[in-house]
């Protein structure tokens, strides 16, 4: 079918940035006093930030607050975007090529993450609608994020193509009434993960941009 949008999600799918993100969540974690459990933080991919703050902070018994836990992953991450986040390979085509259609970023990272990524890669005029999970009632895997985009851009969800590396964004794009069409980031994701959630699975965002005839 021929899709009126494209939403993006941006970490892991657009650009290289889990493996910066879980550098900052180990530093969070250090800091904290407790030991890193990294085969956890696999699990916690893809959540709203509270969500996540909730599920490391009972994990690790940790005593600050999810708001608290938040806003120190957040200052982490400010300080490591401009240095070490890098494009997904075909993210800088896929998004030279869609430029003439509606599109928006959908994501579980707050809106000043968001920004500070896209101006970091010089995307910012491309994305003027972006969309955070900070500013919807639930995260990922919950439709919020996504609905959210669907409405400002003045598309119904079931026209939009969302495009998701992790199955936690997929589960929430699918709930939005959205195809999905996934690009699995492979520090945390395979095909398989995939299976029952969609059967739109690429190896590359080259191949979602020959798929779109782009």
């Amino acid at each position: 079918m021929e899709f009126e949008a494209i939403v993006f999600d941006m970490d892991g799918l657009l650009v290289d940035s889990e493996p910066v993100w879980k550098q900052a969540e180990h530093a969070l974690v250090h800091d904290h006093g407790a030991k890193v459990d990294a085969p956890f933080h696999l699990t916690t991919v893809g959540l709203g930030m509270l969500e996540w703050a909730e599920r490391v902070r009972a994990h690790y018994g940790l005593t600050a607050s999810p708001q608290a836990l938040s806003a120190h992953l957040v200052a982490n991450m400010l300080e490591r975007i401009p240095r070490l986040v890098r494009p997904r390979p075909g993210a800088p085509e896929l998004v030279a090529a869609s430029a003439a259609g509606p599109r928006a970023i959908a994501s579980s990272s707050p809106t000043r993450l968001i920004e500070l990524t896209l101006e970091t890669l010089g995307w910012t005029p491309g994305f003027p609608t972006r969309c955070s999970a900070q500013e919807v009632a639930r995260g990922k895997p919950a439709p919020d994020v996504y609905l959210l985009a669907a409405e400002r851009l003045r598309v119904d969800p079931a026209r939009c193509l969302a495009l998701e590396d992790s199955p936690t964004g997929a589960r929430a794009a699918r709930a939005a009434g959205m195809t999905c069409w996934a690009v699995p980031d492979p520090t945390h994701s395979t095909p398989a993960s995939f299976a029952g959630i969609t059967p739109h699975v690429y190896p590359d965002l080259g191949a979602v941009r020959r798929a779109l005839g782009l």
